[in-house]
C-alpha cells in the first residue's frame, strides 16, 4: 500500500511574529495535514501546548518525543502518527552533544540544545510491517554541531538495525543540498535522499512566511533504499489566506 510521510517545522510561538503567532495558525496547520493525510509527520520547533492543539484538531494523530530542555520544556522534535494505522512498539530520544543522554545537553557550539526523537513503528493491520522513524532539528549557527549531529544520529540508527528494518529520517537540517551534512548522508549505500526523485529543481523549503521557490532545501526526508520512493512534493499553498508556517511541508509518497 501507498503512505504518506511528511517533515513540517511548525514555526515556533513568538510574539514578534504578530500575525503569525500560533494562536492565528494552529487552524492552518491542521488542515494542511489533514490535506495530505501522512501516516506519520516529524515535527519541528513544536511547543507542547501547539503538539496538544493539532491533536485536539486531529484526533486520528498521537504523538511521541519530549521537549529539548527535557520533559515538557523547550521545543520537541516530535513524531505525530496516525493511531488507526501505526502502533509504536518502541521509542527514544537523545540530544545531539557529547552526553545525549543528558538533556538540555549543548556541544560543538551550538546555540540550542539539539535533540533527535526516534520511534519503532508497525502497522496496526499488518503487524509484520515495521519501521524505524527518526526526527531531527539541527543546529542553525554550528556547522560543526550540524556535521557531529547527524553522524551522531547515523551510529544512533545503525545501532538499532537500520540495515534490517525500513528506516527514514526526516527534519530540518539547516543545510543546503551542498552542504557536509547532505553529502554524509548519500554517501551511505543504505540511504537514499527523496529529492532524488523530483524532476528538476527542489527549491527553497524555508520563506519566512513570505513564499516563493527560489532557493535551496533545508527540509529533508531520508530513506532505506528498499522503500518504494513514489512522489515527492514541496506543499507552497496558502491555508485559509495565509501560510501555516514559516517553512513548506514536505510531503514523500511511499510504498513500504
Amino acid at each position: 500500500m501507498d503512505y504518506s510521510i511528511m517533515t513540517f517545522n511548525l514555526r515556533v510561538d513568538i510574539p514578534s511574529d504578530n500575525g503569525n503567532i500560533w494562536k492565528y495558525r494552529a487552524d492552518k496547520v491542521a488542515a494542511m495535514i489533514a490535506k495530505h493525510n501522512p501516516v506519520i509527520i516529524g515535527i519541528q520547533e513544536g511547543l507542547s501546548y501547539m503538539l496538544t492543539d493539532i491533536a485536539d484538531r486531529l484526533p486520528a494523530y498521537k504523538w511521541i518525543g519530549q521537549g529539548r530542555d527535557g520533559g515538557e520544556k523547550g521545543e520537541f522534535s516530535a513524531i505525530l502518527y496516525h493511531q488507526d494505522i501505526l502502533s509504536v512498539s518502541d521509542q527514544g530520544q537523545f540530544w545531539l552533544s557529547e552526553k545525549p543522554e543528558v538533556a538540555g545537553s549543548k556541544s560543538w557550539g551550538t546555540d540550542f540544545p539539539r535533540i533527535c526523537t526516534w520511534g519503532h513503528f508497525q502497522f496496526v493491520k499488518f503487524p509484520g510491517k515495521e519501521f524505524f522513524f527518526y526526527n531531527t532539528h539541527l543546529d542553525h549557527v554550528s556547522q560543526e554541531a550540524r556535521e557531529k549531529g547527524i553522524r551522531l544520529i547515523w551510529d544512533f540508527m545503525c545501532s538499532l538495525d537500520a540495515k534490517t528494518i525500513p528506516a527514514f529520517l526526516a527534519g530540518d537540517f539547516n543545510a543546503n543540498p551542498d552542504n557536509n551534512v547532505i553529502k554524509f548522508l548519500q554517501s551511505k549505500d543504505i540511504l537514499v535522499n527523496a529529492y532524488s526523485i523530483l524532476q528538476g529543481e527542489v527549491g527553497l523549503t524555508f520563506h519566512s512566511f513570505s513564499g516563493g521557490t527560489s532557493g535551496e532545501p533545508i527540509d529533508y526526508i531520508f530513506s532505506s533504499k528498499e522503500v518504494q520512493l513514489l512522489n515527492i512534493t514541496v506543499d507552497r499553498s496558502k491555508v485559509y489566506g495565509g501560510f501555516p508556517s514559516d517553512h513548506y511541508p514536505v510531503i514523500l509518497t511511499v510504498s513500504i
